[in-house]
């Protein structure tokens, strides 16, 4: 059963791990949003010469060795290998002694968009265009969007609560956040969650063209001359337990999260609303108990698409009023590539690395002041900041808003 709220537990970060265009763990990760640099070009793995848009953030030369063996990968689509590569850096950072009881009791908590993208699209190339009479045996299983979770319960044998949160480019804070209440109110003692994605093959490629919502060359987050997101693929994960017990083993702790909020804007399935995303900060702020002042670097959403910036700045000025001008609120997706369901795992990787290092990391590719975009965007440079509270925002199709709330260890 939950614990009471006086006896709330505090939940700490002690593990960390990545894979997506900026590196393949948290150091190159952690080395490449710190110096701006964008991991957007023409993508390699799908052909994209008769679309609208060439370019995407890729895990560029990717191959499941040395990762897995052949055997091993013939189970798992790309999606679900950056699920398990991320955890396993996470887990090995935090330094878990696994016990029998701790794997019965464990939680794994994913965030997953679209699933196995491309196991899909290969069977319906062989059925639709080749005429094959029959697709892979494991087409069903490696598509599941909550492949990702069930196969890092088996890489570590945990058998305690197991699933995905599917919520569009929400669905790893929606994964987070849950993990963290979980913790929070006593219901686990461990937690490995976050999010992974790869969208990249030719007909969820197509789809996202038809929207008109992707630009042609990259991502230019708040800058004026913005003209749409780019995509991305990977993924992050995090080992989450009370601060408590990781102190007494002497686990290093990364951050604290301290809150976690959500809502739903019931107004539009493409269109954001400013008002839904500012519910969604203000929960996020009174689950964590925190004054609006308290707060000094925001990772935004931030796609680059003309409307979802300018409706972001709305949000953040009508919860933080005058302090909004006093805020650092850069976009990471400048440069890892807007990766669905796992970018808010990225992103709240880079608001833990913010506290952490001291660092906030830019927006970059930025061009071009915008008066609707109004706000310290931290553009292109990265710059040295003694933050002790961030927020991590995400704000998905269908209206489906979540934040995370993360503070200084």
């Amino acid at each position: 059963m939950p614990r009471p709220a006086s006896r709330m537990r505090r939940v700490a970060i002690t593990g960390m791990g990545a894979i997506c265009a900026l590196g393949r763990d948290v150091s190159e990760f952690s080395a490449a949003v710190f110096e701006g640099k964008s991991g957007i070009g023409r993508i390699e793995s799908a052909d994209c010469s008769t679309m609208r848009f060439q370019n995407g953030a890729e895990v560029r030369g990717y191959r499941h060795q040395p990762y897995f063996d052949d055997r091993r990968a013939d189970f798992l689509d790309r999606f679900a290998q950056f699920a398990v590569i991320a955890a396993r850096e996470a887990v090995a950072g935090a330094g878990i002694e696994w016990t029998s009881e701790l794997r019965e009791t464990a939680a794994i908590i994913t965030g997953s968009c679209v699933g196995g993208q491309s196991t899909e699209d290969i069977g319906f190339h062989e059925v639709y265009k080749l005429g094959h009479n029959r697709v892979h045996p494991l087409t069903i299983p490696k598509t599941m969007a909550n492949a990702g979770a069930s196969h890092i319960s088996m890489e570590f044998g945990i058998t305690g609560p197991s699933f995905t949160f599917s919520t569009a480019c929400s669905s790893a804070a929606h994964a987070i956040g849950q993990a963290f209440w979980m913790i929070r109110g006593g219901i686990t003692d461990l937690a490995i969650t976050g999010g992974s994605e790869a969208p990249f093959s030719f007909g969820i490629l197509k789809a996202w063209e038809a929207m008109r919502v992707v630009s042609p060359d990259t991502c230019r987050p708040f800058s004026k001359d913005r003209r749409g997101m780019v995509l991305g693929e990977g993924g992050a994960m995090f080992v989450l337990e009370p601060l408590e017990a990781a102190l007494a083993r002497g686990a290093r702790i990364h951050a604290e999260i301290v809150g976690f909020g959500m809502s739903a804007d019931a107004n539009h399935i493409t269109q954001p609303s400013a008002e839904g995303a500012a519910r969604a900060m203000r929960a996020a702020l009174k689950d964590a108990g925190l004054a609006p002042e308290q707060v000094g670097y925001i990772n935004a959403h931030g796609t680059a698409t003309p409307t979802n910036d300018v409706t972001e700045t709305a949000a953040i000025r009508s919860v933080f009023g005058p302090h909004a001008g006093r805020l650092a609120v850069s976009s990471t997706k400048s440069m890892h590539g807007h990766a669905l369901g796992a970018a808010a795992a990225l992103e709240c990787l880079a608001a833990t690395l913010t506290l952490r290092d001291g660092i906030l990391p830019p927006t970059a590719n930025f061009n071009e002041y915008d008066p609707e975009c109004d706000l310290d965007v931290v553009p292109n440079c990265p710059r040295r900041a003694d933050v002790e509270y961030a927020l991590s925002n995400s704000f998905a199709f269908g209206g489906l808003n979540a934040v995370l709330a993360l503070r200084k260890a």
